[in-house]
């Protein structure tokens, strides 16, 4: 545990997670407690946004869709309050232009969902001059569809012959994939 050894040596452990998943807040929280931050959690944009202009913490844990709006929202308010803050976005949507989009806003690195604690430690801890290694099991191809297919969906709000449309598929097609549960 290299990670906790290099957090021990710093004075400002505070940590906000912004995460609209409860149990995963919940989990997250506690795992993060138990390796050394002073964890402050909050479930919706304005929470973070308030939380940053009553504190603004050292390192931050944002999920990038939330009920109430964009987590990079969060990211880019935290980096105006505390310039050295260590932020990294969370998403089980990810994508290139999302990603790439956070780092400029200010986010250290940018995880896919599920992450575990360790890894969240690692990205928020890391140097930056050290080469990321590549993920042990990289998602499947028909994940990644059904990721795409999701995030349209969300994005029309939740309606599927819209969806449909965009995708350029039969409206009945995208609610038998819709039906099924996540490909591994």
């Amino acid at each position: 545990m290299n990670a906790i050894a290099e957090l021990n040596d710093l004075s400002d452990r505070s940590l906000l997670i912004v995460e609209d998943d409860k149990p995963f807040l919940e989990r997250l929280s506690r795992a993060m407690e138990t390796r050394g931050f002073a964890v402050t959690s909050c479930d919706t944009v304005s929470d973070g946004l308030a939380q940053i202009n009553k504190a603004a913490p050292a390192f931050a844990v944002v999920d990038l869709r939330l009920g109430d709006g964009n987590g990079l929202d969060v990211v880019s308010a935290l980096k105006r309050k505390r310039p050295d803050a260590r932020t990294i976005v969370l998403t089980g949507y990810g994508n290139i232009a999302t990603a790439v989009t956070a780092v400029k806003m200010g986010a250290v690195d940018y995880l896919s969902k599920p992450a575990d604690a360790d890894d969240v430690v690692a990205a928020l801890l890391a140097s930056g001059t050290e080469k990321s290694e590549l993920p042990s099991n990289p998602m499947s191809a028909d994940r990644v569809r059904w990721e795409h297919i999701q995030r349209i969906y969300e994005m029309c709000n939740r309606n599927v012959s819209e969806t449909a449309r965009r995708l350029n598929m039969h409206r009945r097609t995208l609610q038998r994939i819709l039906a099924k549960r996540a490909p591994r």
